[in-house]
């Protein structure tokens, strides 16, 4: 008897030669056709005579339609240079043509006359009162399966067809009869793989329904429960790797809990020249706990730009210093970790502390000196970049450590990291602020705190957007801002001139208003190819008021914090993404002066962005992916918190491969989106970390099937949580 885990070939029509092509896209056994799920529905409920959408076009709708049609005749028309390709269809209800400007070869040769088609654009009338569709999208149709599609009303799928499949003379109406096939004759062997207490709290599908009508649904209701079900279980058994790590961490990880010697703190916080907010207390009071408990604080610090992590994390180093301990800070460039350094050992100097300075352009004689200190427990807070955790380096006690922006680093890095110390507390922190959405997922194992309100002297930036054109004004306005003591960055995309890409260049700019319209002004200029102590030497000078304006690429986006200086240009603005953009703006605004963020673009764009206004809800990706730029730029002026920026990145960004190589360790979602499927997340995580909670090793009997489970398919991303 056959079984869905033996091969395709027990399937009609898959003879040798198409055995060989499914192996070659990943379904080698009944049970892999089974999972390949369609990638689009056709619903007779949406659909539209030719006849109704041209009274639609005609009142002014603007928006995309699907309509069915049988191909009459088709011609390639030139003009001049140029040719259109016109296919002339009809439905029940009238005649339309479907026009094509490129690929004319390859559509004049699919397009056959009598066969059946479902388009779906944004339909056009013509000057002579023509139905038209530009470039539309389309599925070719059976002409049995368009006349029972129409006359039944069911749902067709519509699967992806790769190249190897079609090669051996497989079409969409052949591969839905061989799914077909399997779906009748083996759908009823799958074993569920969610225990039934989750699945009758939940509500969700049986493992046999839902892929029954994931593949064949009879309404669209069912449809969407079928893929909830799919959706849930990819979401559970995530969250499921995320809560069983957290519970290593906290239950089976013996850490150490430090003793809070509060003279050193006193003695801190008495040298500063500002009080802490109430924002920054709370958070303190967080991680003093976490250090002074005997379970290993693996916690997230979030903040937006300039709102005070820097101080905190000094602050809890100062813990484990005054125990004796040694801590490391983590930093993602050199230039960051050199910051990270001079603060640090300019705010503790006079405390009898020891920082140390590790990174990958060090002389040999410095580095060796720096690793003894190491070694040897006379550094008692150690700065460095990804260099900290090459072999070579070996701690005398470490037991707390520090990661700044934390999304940098993947998580094989920070396990390389935390090797270095026995059990260490972790505090990671990020400069961009993590949506919710992630935060449930890939830092779904570390505590949140979050510290919400700035300083209380700063001051919003002001953040506007101007077209080219009125660079002159922005020069004369940075000219007369320098009389009242105002720095400014002048930033740009590029190093130096690119013939390929026309996009402003530093070096060539910098040259150009020094001679030009700053020629009054001291201007510097700072760029990622000089040597990390160049670039320290400029920033210096720059903070000594040595420069009035400094011209720079993206190498001051993070970490820099110049108090006077508070105007910043973004030229070709639309060249950078937006957390990107909102990193650089956070360079300004770090007094209690007023700061200015000047983005620059091409005018036609600055005008059309200015007079733009999104809202998510009411977008379709599609949409989303067309409006991109303008989208970006109107939120920089609309939003200056940092949530706000993050969340409104994440959905332009879409989910992509969060959990790819950088964060190893979590599986890549097939059914999901962390995005647009934040209930079914919220949902699957409280499901999963209430299993842990009761039942840590998946013991008892209702939760046996979870084991075999990620035994079965999570086996290679369990040793990231941890777990046997």
């Amino acid at each position: 008897m056959t079984t869905i885990t033996d091969s395709v070939q027990y399937l009609k029509s898959i003879g040798p030669k198409r055995v060989k092509s499914f192996e070659n896209i990943g379904i080698k056994t009944i049970k892999d056709l089974l999972y390949f799920f369609p990638t689009k529905y056709l619903d007779r409920t949406n659909l539209l005579s030719s006849a109704k959408v041209l009274q639609y076009v005609t009142n002014g709708y603007e928006g995309e339609v699907t309509v069915i049609g049988e191909v009459l005749d088709k011609e390639v028309i030139r003009y001049s240079k140029k040719q259109i390709l016109k296919v002339r269809m009809k439905d029940n209800a009238g005649l339309f043509d479907c026009v094509w400007f490129q690929g004319i070869k390859y559509f004049k040769n699919y397009f056959k006359t009598g066969e059946f088609y479902a388009l779906s654009a944004k339909p056009a009338v013509t000057r002579y009162g023509h139905l038209q569709f530009v470039h539309p999208d389309f599925d070719k149709l059976a002409d049995k399966e368009s006349k029972a599609f129409l006359h039944t009303g069911k749902i067709i799928p519509f699967y992806k067809l790769p190249k190897e499949l079609k090669s051996t003379y497989i079409g969409d109406l052949g591969l839905r009869k061989i799914i077909n096939n399997a779906v009748e004759n083996y759908a009823d062997q799958l074993t569920e793989t969610l225990p039934e207490y989750l699945i009758n709290r939940n509500g969700l599908l049986n493992i046999v329904d839902a892929i029954r009508t994931v593949h064949f649904p009879e309404n669209m209701d069912r449809l969407k429960k079928a893929l909830e079900r799919f959706k849930f279980e990819e979401l559970f058994y995530l969250e499921l790797l995320i809560a069983l790590r957290k519970s290593f961490l906290k239950t089976q990880l013996k850490g150490y809990n430090f003793k809070l010697h509060s003279g050193l703190i006193k003695n801190f916080l008495d040298r500063l020249p500002f009080e802490l907010t109430r924002s920054q207390l709370n958070v303190l009071s967080e991680i003093k706990k976490d250090m002074l408990s005997d379970k290993p604080m693996n916690r997230l610090l979030q903040g937006d730009v300039g709102s005070g992590k820097t101080v905190v994390a000094i602050i809890s180093m100062l813990i484990a210093v005054g125990d004796g301990k040694q801590t490391a800070i983590m930093a993602p460039t050199e230039i960051l970790a050199n910051q990270h350094f001079l603060t640090i050992k300019r705010m503790v100097n006079n405390l009898n502390i020891k920082v140390g300075l590790l990174i990958g352009g060090q002389k040999g004689s410095e580095r060796k000196q720096i690793l003894t200190g190491i070694k040897n427990g006379k550094i008692n807070i150690v700065v460095g970049t990804h260099a900290l955790f090459e072999e070579s380096v070996e701690f005398n006690d470490l037991k707390l450590i520090v990661i700044d922006e934390q999304h940098r680093f993947g998580v094989i890095q920070r396990a390389k990291f935390i090797e270095k110390g026995a059990a260490p507390d972790i505090l990671v922190m990020s400069a961009t602020p993590i949506p919710r959405t992630l935060t449930m997922t890939i830092y779904g194992d570390l505590d949140v705190s979050v510290i919400d309100k700035p300083p209380s002297n700063r001051k919003p930036v002001k953040t506007i957007l101007r077209g080219e054109k009125k660079l002159p004004d922005i020069y004369n306005f940075i000219i007369d801002k320098a009389k009242e003591g105002y720095q400014a960055f002048i930033v740009y995309p590029l190093v130096s001139e690119s013939e390929k890409v026309e996009l402003k260049a530093a070096e060539t700019y910098y040259s150009q208003l020094k001679e030009s319209f700053l020629k009054n002004l001291r201007v510097g200029l700072i760029h990622g190819r000089m040597k990390w102590d160049e670039k320290e030497d400029i920033m210096k000078r720059f903070a000594n008021k040595e420069f009035d304006v400094l011209v720079s690429t993206t190498v001051i986006e993070v970490g820099i914090d110049i108090p006077d200086a508070n105007i910043l240009v973004i030229n070709d603005a639309f060249q950078f993404g937006l957390s990107q953009l909102h990193q650089l703006r956070g360079r300004v605004g770090r007094s209690g002066k007023q700061a200015y963020c000047i983005l620059v673009t091409e005018d036609r764009l600055a005008t059309k962005i200015n007079r733009f206004n999104f809202n998510f809800d009411y977008m379709s990706r599609s949409e989303i992916e067309k409006h991109k730029t303008l989208i970006r730029l109107n939120a920089m002026v609309k939003y200056a918190n940092g949530f706000d920026i993050a969340e409104i990145d994440l959905k332009l960004r879409g989910p992509g491969n969060i959990f790819g190589l950088q964060q190893s360790g979590f599986p890549d979602l097939k059914y999901s989106d962390i995005i647009k499927d934040t209930s079914i997340l919220i949902k699957a995580k409280e499901e999963a970390f209430d299993v842990v909670s009761g039942d840590a090793n998946l013991s008892k009997s209702e939760n046996k099937l979870i084991k075999n489970i990620l035994l079965q398919n999570y086996r290679d991303n369990l040793k990231y949580s941890h777990i046997a």
